[in-house]
């Protein structure tokens, strides 16, 4: 402990005393004082003699080639190019309605019949006798039930009688357009338009109840059927026509209108069947074919769209170069909808700059280039 002997007593004093005291402390923190700003002094120089560096490197390195593309608006749609078949707008399998023998066959398979047309006929002997014996019972029983209505009306028959005489009548009558329609039915008619896929019956063979005769197909308009992923149902759902291609027909394009597409999925693949509506006047389209559909989920026009391959993706930053008078300018993007390998580019971009497309890894901001190439199209674009 200090001794009041030590301890100075007036303020001067104390002051000296206080400074004296402390002067290790300020002396060392002088110090940290001067290396903290020589540091930062040094930092800044460094940065400056960097930065001086890397504009006489930048200086000193030639110029990159580059090859540029000038941007223009245009239409960029985001699609979806599915797989399908073509399927009759309806299939209709033909059955014996009576049995028979087949005696007359009208008709071949590929054959287009019209609805009404005869395809076959089965022997009708037996059916014609009936129908004879049929029209001979009704026109008896018609006659008596006529005699007995006069005779009625002047008292001499009770009421009874005349009633079991119309019963008969009427008996007869069921009987008789019974056997009118099986007779009919011995000529097996074309239901509908189509063309006949498949002929069972030929002449000599013996036709029971429900046994098999053929096939028609309705191809004067099919059906291309698409298998829907389960997340673009929604947007297929706002269409109302979608265009198709078909191979087989040499890339024959048509535009099918949305018929019907299924409330729940009919594949292990979450798969929704949507049906397409095809005019086929002339049949050249034929059930099983393959094809295209070519789905417009969205489109944008007057859209900025450039090859994807020209945007760089780094620490979460998507980035372009431009060029302008021979120097390269980066560019932060916002990319939309892409089609192909065309991207949209919402922000960043300005109608008629000049992106580079080629090159553009070899550069870095300021950089200066050398455009060995300019295009408008990235379609006409060869290294």
């Amino acid at each position: 402990m200090r001794t009041d002997y030590q301890r100075p007593k007036t303020v001067r004093g104390k002051i000296v005393f206080f400074f004296w005291y402390n002067l290790p402390r300020f002396i060392l923190l002088g110090m940290a004082v001067m290396i903290v700003m020589l540091f930062f002094a040094i930092s800044d120089k460094k940065s400056a003699l960097q930065a001086e560096q890397e504009a006489a490197i930048k200086q000193e390195r030639p110029p990159v080639n580059t090859v540029v593309m000038q941007v223009s608006p245009t239409t960029i749609s985001n699609r979806l190019n599915l797989p399908g078949s073509i399927e009759a707008w309806n299939e209709l399998e033909l059955t014996a309605k009576i049995s028979g023998t087949v005696e007359k066959v009208n008709a071949n398979e590929g054959d287009s019949v019209s609805a009404g047309d005869i395809l076959l006929q089965i022997e009708s002997a037996d059916y014609r006798i009936a129908l004879e014996r049929a029209q001979a019972a009704y026109k008896l029983a018609k006659a008596d039930y006529q005699r007995d209505k006069s005779v009625y009306s002047k008292g001499v028959i009770p009421p009874a009688e005349l009633e079991a005489r119309e019963t008969r009548m009427q008996t007869a009558k069921a009987d008789l357009d019974n056997a009118q329609l099986m007779y009919e039915r011995c000529t097996v008619r074309a239901p509908i338009d189509g063309v006949v896929r498949r002929l069972d019956a030929k002449i000599g063979l013996f036709l029971g109840v429900g046994d098999p005769i053929g096939e028609i197909l309705q191809i004067d308009r099919v059906k291309a059927v698409i298998g829907i992923p389960e997340s673009d149902v929604t947007a297929v759902r706002k269409l109302d026509e979608v265009s198709v291609e078909i191979k087989a027909l040499g890339d024959f394009v048509a535009s099918g209108k949305i018929h019907f597409i299924s409330s729940s999925p009919e594949t292990m693949a979450r798969l929704y069947r949507l049906e397409l509506e095809l005019d086929n006047p002339d049949h050249i389209i034929l059930p099983g074919m393959f094809v295209r559909a070519d789905i417009v989920k969205k489109s944008s026009t007057d859209a900025l769209s450039i090859p994807f391959y020209s945007i760089i993706s780094r620490n979460k930053e998507q980035y372009i170069f431009v060029e302008d008078d021979g120097v390269v300018e980066k560019r932060n993007v916002t990319t939309g909808i892409m089609e192909g390998w065309m991207v949209e580019i919402i922000a960043g971009l300005q109608p008629g700059e000049r992106v580079i497309v080629e090159g553009h890894r070899d550069v870095e901001d300021g950089r200066k280039v050398n455009v060995v190439k300019e295009i408008t199209d990235p379609g006409e674009y060869t290294l």
